[in-house]
């Protein structure tokens, strides 16, 4: 046990050191697996398995919705979607004590439903909300904290990237680890405008606008076309009309035609410009995939999940225990890597205990990604911190400050979902079609 714990020491420490040097993660994971072949625990370099291996390894119909869902959230930006969400949203809550932060959640839960990404919802609205909360009167600090936290509903809400590359590596049905993350997003979103009313009290903040039923209906019909797109991903998922890889496709057909035909605000050479930039991204994540294969194989063959198996079974045999412990790992590990990259190490070795512990893997992929999420927030790593710092006049520093309040209401939502299972598993379990 010892030389096995040395072993799997050795091999994450690899990875750990390449990535803290700036090493990107699949080139770190990838010289990670070669410098245990090439070690006295290895059995030698295999070209042919490597290639075998990454080839394999993306060779999955479920990851053909990355590239859909990427392009949707660009083309989104592109055709004016996201500004007429945000007056949308505005015109139904900003009459609310702390109207425009309400309006920032509520237009980051309905952009959540068609971008998929943290980032996508930070550099697409980001600027849009925090100019409108400073422009009404709102602190700085105000302004980011809300704007930051509001951006992790996006990967919880389907369509999700990072729910797409977890469902591939644990070989889960995608359309329920979709559904599952809609009632936590849902979750987070209301907690985060509880936490705001209360904020609102202590800081005394006032309605920011009246409500006009005129400005719902002129908004509503401006942004018809916006809304009805996750009606459609999610309505089609839920009635089992068409898969989450077809329901990208749809929605990307259907944006195009928008796009061109109704806001007519999408050209041709947009359309390349956004499918060129979207192949990059999809890219750059198809290759962390195929690493993570090899990388996952190379941690069965060093017997790291046995050792991950042995270590949690002695800890406690209550799932819900178990789930905390590794929770409390993926809060740490947040911290210093992207939420796809710790999932596609992570996972490979974690998938073995999930049998054992009793512990249901789509309950399991919704909590992981929460918990990972939280890292977006938080230093060094933070990558939501980076973009709010490029997107508004503030400085990283009071980014930082800003958001460490809004960590009490993600971390609320996250410990309800690992007590109550129900609330990622009934959707999926009990309402599709």
């Amino acid at each position: 046990m010892s030389e096995l714990l040395f072993v799997g020491g050795l091999f994450l420490g690899v990875l750990l050191l390449l990535y803290a040097i700036g090493v990107p993660v699949a080139i770190a994971m990838g010289m990670s697996c070669i410098v245990m072949w090439l070690s006295p625990f290895g059995s030698g370099i295999n070209f042919t398995l490597i290639s075998t291996r990454l080839f394999f390894g993306v060779n999955s119909f479920p990851l053909l919705a990355i590239p859909f869902y990427v392009l949707l959230g660009r083309l989104m930006n592109r055709v004016g979607m996201t500004e007429r969400i945000f007056a949308f949203a505005g015109a139904i809550v900003g009459h609310y004590r702390g109207g425009i932060a309400h309006v920032n959640i509520v237009a980051s839960m309905i952009f959540s439903g068609m971008s998929g990404l943290a980032t996508a919802d930070a550099a697409g609205l980001g600027r849009i909300e925090y100019t409108a909360m400073r422009e009404h009167g709102y602190d700085k600090q105000t302004a980011l904290g809300v704007t930051g936290s509001s951006a992790l509903i996006g990967p919880l809400i389907p369509p999700s990237v990072a729910i797409i590359i977890y469902g591939v590596l644990a070989e889960e049905s995608i359309g329920q680890l979709f559904l599952g993350g809609l009632v936590p997003g849902v979750t987070l979103g209301l907690t985060l405008m509880v936490f705001v009313v209360v904020l609102s009290r202590l800081r005394g903040f006032s309605p920011d606008q009246e409500f006009e039923l005129g400005a719902v209906w002129t908004t509503f019909k401006d942004a018809f076309f916006a809304l009805l797109t996750p009606i459609l991903i999610i309505g089609g998922l839920l009635s089992g009309q068409f898969t989450a890889t077809e329901a990208g496709a749809i929605a990307v057909i259907y944006i195009c035609f928008v796009g061109f035909f109704v806001y007519r605000e999408l050209t041709i050479g947009g359309l390349i410009d956004e499918m060129k930039f979207s192949m990059i991204e999809t890219c750059a994540l198809t290759f962390i995939v195929a690493v993570a294969s090899l990388y996952g194989l190379v941690a069965l063959q060093l017997q790291l999940p046995r050792l991950l198996v042995d270590g949690f079974a002695g800890v406690s045999s209550d799932p819900t225990m178990i789930l905390l412990a590794l929770t409390a790992l993926f809060l740490v590990v947040g911290t210093f890597m992207d939420t796809i990259a710790a999932m596609t190490v992570l996972v490979p070795i974690i998938m073995p205990l999930l049998g054992i512990a009793n512990i249901d893997p789509i309950h399991f992929g919704v909590v992981m990604l929460l918990a990972l999420l939280l890292g977006l927030l938080t230093p060094p790593f933070g990558i939501v911190l980076f973009v709010l710092e490029k997107v508004t006049d503030a400085s990283l520093e009071e980014v930082m400050k800003a958001v460490l309040p809004y960590y009490i209401p993600i971390l609320v939502v996250l410990l309800l979902a690992i007590f109550f299972p129900a609330i990622v598993t009934y959707v999926p379990y009990n309402v599709v079609g």
